[in-house]
């Protein structure tokens, strides 16, 4: 019979569980993952992996419609789209089996069924109705993720509304479809289908898209979008769904007062997530929800001595690298590791893979002066980078903010071609607490788009050299 007594339990096998169990059990501890469907969790099997895969098919399929500008012709380009899917589910299995190999390697031990807290210390895993073991472990760490989030009348029937893992194995391509949220995964989603040949229609509750990106670079972002062809509709909601004849009639309530009918092939629901918070045995305990989050302190700690809880079952913000950071500091924690520090929010980075790709860190401007700061800011277009216009994309902006008496990276905010490989560089500086003096100081390669980090960082202090 397998050992059923750990030192660590992870309740979920995506990125913050696998993470956070390997970092255990390097750490001296004995560890186990409880995962009732895919090791690798929605990132990995129907989220941030498998996206991507199609991004980079419908960027392929974007970069052939233009082949004339770089003096070349193709004649006869297809979308294969069940090879497409293929691709992408190819892709996240590769990624899946990888996690098995890593807790393996890691001597991690695996149990393939749900987990509920059923006692102090203990969890009942079961599959299909049917008791697989008992375990017991001194701490426990829930790591269940978290699901699409629905709306009443709205509610999707993986037919004609989708959610994102419908939209991600379409059986044909829609030639119209409409996106609820315009948000990270409905602008992905958006510029997946729109380069695939669909007509795509956004409609956005609040007033502007990508609503927590810095304002500047959100209304780059909607420019960029309609250039595209996309229909953006902001400050509206989509108050009721109509089926009939294999289409859906959507109707959409306007910021004044209007409403209009929009009629489509299918549509995608990207209104957010909801935390996995029900059947895992929070009844009795004194772990707290607020609205469908587990509260936690700085440490991942529950109101329930010996539970834990990260990742997309804990608050925002909902990142796979959020998730992993914190599976990682917990166990750390746990084990007694001297130099652990709390996460730090404000350098937690933020990237949307749509085209124009947008990615930011810290404070927007708007938030800096909420918050009484002195600020300079610093900006510097794609068109002035000659590696962004020999790449053929001359369409996008870094724009840096520093507290203009310290000199400190406030935050710093980026929309075109790549810049979620860019943000990283400020990133590094934030979690550093590096000034505008080192960064004007680092000599950064040309010809790079990395460039433009530097540029926008000269721009700020009145010193940049090619604009």
């Amino acid at each position: 019979m397998a050992d059923t007594s750990f030192d660590v339990v992870l309740v979920g096998g995506g990125p913050g569980g696998y993470v956070a169990a390997i970092r255990a059990s390097q750490l001296g501890l004995k560890a186990a993952v409880v995962e009732r469907e895919h090791l690798g969790g929605i990132c990995l099997n129907w989220g941030c992996i498998p996206t991507k895969a199609l991004l980079r098919v419908s960027e392929i399929r974007h970069t052939l419609d233009r082949l004339e500008q770089f003096g070349l012709s193709a004649k006869d380009v297809q979308v294969d789209l069940a090879k497409v899917v293929k691709y992408s589910r190819d892709v996240a299995a590769r990624l899946s089996g990888g996690v098995a190999h890593l807790l393996k390697k890691n001597k991690v031990a695996v149990f393939d069924g749900h987990a509920r807290l059923s006692g102090p210390g203990t969890l009942a895993v079961a599959k299909d109705g049917k008791p697989v073991a008992e375990l017991r472990a001194k701490h426990i760490i829930l790591a269940s993720g978290a699901r699409a989030r629905t709306l009443p009348g709205l509610e999707p029937d993986g037919k004609l509304v989708w959610t994102y893992k419908e939209a991600m194995v379409p059986e044909s391509l829609p030639k119209s479809l409409l996106i609820i949220g315009s948000g990270a995964i409905g602008m992905e989603f958006a510029s997946i289908y729109r380069d695939l040949g669909s007509a795509v229609t956004v409609v956005e509750v609040l007033p502007r898209v990508l609503p927590v990106e810095d304002a500047e670079i959100s209304g780059l972002a909607l420019k960029a979008f309609e250039k595209q062809g996309m229909t953006i509709h902001t400050g509206a909601s989509v108050s009721a769904l109509k089926k009939a004849g294999g289409k859906v009639t959507a109707t959409v309530a306007h910021a004044d007062g209007n409403t209009g009918e929009i009629k489509v092939d299918r549509v995608i629901l990207a209104v957010g997530i909801v935390g996995n918070v029900e059947e895992i045995g929070l009844e009795g305990t004194k772990v707290e929800v607020e609205k469908s989050h587990i509260v936690t302190d700085s440490w991942m700690q529950t109101g329930e001595p010996g539970v834990y809880a990260i990742g997309d079952v804990t608050g925002p913000p909902w990142l796979a690298h959020k998730a992993m950071h914190e599976g990682v500091l917990c166990v750390e924690r746990i084990a007694g590791v001297a130099d652990v520090h709390p996460l730090n929010p404000a350098n937690i980075p933020g990237c949307t893979y749509c085209r124009p790709q947008v990615a930011s860190v810290g404070l927007t401007e708007a938030a800096a002066k909420e918050q009484g700061l002195r600020i300079r800011v610093g900006r510097f277009p794609y068109l002035g980078n000659g590696k962004a216009l020999a790449l053929g994309e001359p369409e996008g902006l870094v724009k840096t903010v520093f507290d203009a008496e310290s000199g400190e990276l406030l935050g710093a905010h980026m929309i075109g071609a790549e810049v979620t490989e860019l943000i990283h560089g400020y990133v590094i500086a934030k979690t550093l607490e590096g000034t505008e003096a080192e960064l004007i100081n680092t000599i950064f390669p040309h010809p790079t788009l990395s460039e433009m980090l530097h540029e926008s960082v000269l721009d700020a202090f009145g010193r940049a050299l090619h604009i």
